[in-house]
């Protein structure tokens, strides 16, 4: 079975930051291109960071500068680095990570955890 796990989210004041995690297990982790998405209430879901199994890297243009994607292939976990958070940073943030080797929508999805940035 295929497990993904989050944490790491919470409650922080605007400037703080957050680190997110994401472990996965029963898959073969180091060919997954692995994903945040985050989603707050009302919102479409969007993608936050993606990174690939090359370290490939794409930000959405909202966390370029502030938010840094990586990954420890020996970890089974990809991380989220979020700095000089804002409030409009707050939503359920999602990890997913699809097998590039396969592709399609053959992804597994994190249960989410939620980030919220208020004073």
């Amino acid at each position: 079975q295929v497990l993904v796990v989050e944490s790491g989210g919470g409650l922080v004041q605007p400037g703080g930051s957050l680190r997110l995690s994401c472990a996965a297990t029963g898959i073969m982790f180091s060919v997954y291109t692995m994903r945040w998405y985050r989603q707050a209430p009302g919102q479409q879901r969007e993608l936050v960071a993606s990174i690939t199994r090359d370290s490939n890297i794409i930000y959405a243009d909202s966390v370029k500068g502030r938010f840094t994607i990586s990954r420890d292939n020996a970890k089974n976990t990809v991380y989220l680095q979020m700095n000089t958070l804002k409030p409009e940073d707050t939503a359920v943030y999602y990890c997913y990570g699809s097998n590039s080797l396969i592709g399609g929508l053959s992804g597994y999805w994190g249960r989410g955890t939620q980030v919220t940035v208020s004073s």
